[in-house]
Formats: C-alpha cells, sequence, structure tokens
C-alpha cells in the first residue's frame, strides 16, 4: 500500500472520529472569502470549540459511508468547509448563520444533526434556537416572576400601614 493510500486511511479515521464527537456539522461552501475572513471566522470558531476544516469532500464522504451516513451526496460538491460543533448542538449553525451576515458569499449547503442530514433551513432553525446560558436565564426569570410580585405586594402591604 502507498503511503498517500495510508495517509488517506489515517484522515478518513480522523473524520470518522470527528463525526462521531460532534453534536452538530454544518457544511459550508465558503467559496468568496479572503484569506482574513476565513482567519476571523476560524478564530470565532475555535473560541467557541467548534472545529472548522476544509477535507476533501471524497474523504468526508468514506468517513460516512464507514458509519452508514448517507445523504450528503448532493452537497459534498464544490469548495466545502465543515463546522463540528462538539459542545452544543446549535453552536456551529449560530456560528455559521452569523458569519452569513458578515460574509454574504458564506452559503450553508447541509447539515447533521441527531444521526440525519438535514437541509439549509433545518440548519437555520437550529441556529434560531437560544444558547443553553440564555435558556437558563429564560427560565429563572419565569420561576423567579411569581415570588418578586409577591415580594412587591408584601412591601406595598406594608407601606401602607
Amino acid at each position: 500500500m502507498s503511503a498517500n493510500q495510508e495517509a488517506k486511511k489515517v484522515a478518513v479515521e480522523e473524520i470518522k472520529k470527528l463525526i462521531e464527537s460532534s453534536k452538530s456539522i454544518v457544511l459550508v461552501d465558503y467559496r468568496g472569502i479572503t484569506v482574513s475572513q476565513d482567519t476571523a471566522l476560524r478564530k470565532e470558531m475555535r473560541n467557541n470549540n467548534v472545529v472548522y476544516k476544509v477535507i476533501k469532500n471524497t474523504l468526508f464522504k468514506k468517513a460516512c459511508e464507514a458509519l452508514g451516513i448517507t445523504g450528503f451526496d448532493e452537497a459534498l460538491n464544490g469548495t466545502t468547509a465543515f463546522a463540528f460543533g462538539l459542545d452544543d448542538e446549535t453552536v456551529a449553525p449560530r456560528l455559521v448563520k452569523n458569519a452569513m451576515k458578515d460574509y454574504t458569499s458564506l452559503s450553508v449547503k447541509a447539515g447533521y444533526y441527531n444521526g440525519k442530514v438535514i437541509d439549509e433551513n433545518e440548519v437555520k432553525v437550529l441556529a434560531s434556537i437560544p444558547t443553553k446560558e440564555q435558556l437558563v436565564a429564560q427560565l429563572l426569570f419565569v420561576l423567579n416572576a411569581p415570588v418578586s410580585s409577591l415580594a412587591r405586594a408584601f412591601k406595598a402591604i406594608a407601606e401602607k400601614k
């Protein structure tokens, strides 16, 4: 076996590990962004524990086939970057959606979430879900509202007397 084939096998194994450890994956068409824009995007991804890589479509396809994942055939054409969200299902889609506002040439090809391939619209829906911290804050606000109202009512009664 040639050294090139060995290198490809190693790369496919690394991609398989990334897919298995990811909560969500976004396939991005990055054609048209500048090097400085790409560098800024990579930094933002890294800061949020998202692995952002340009991978050969054929290697990604082989890794998916090995894991029994199908449905990426249409999306694996042309330039493709992959955003692997490692901690949270919504981080990678949200970062890509935010980057699309800044870099209009950036576009979503497809995604992978909860064991299935999703289209661009489903990626955008996933990106619109609030962060875990925001959801906790909303829950605490809802839980705290009745207690706060009761405390204000008691204070108003006390001030009248």
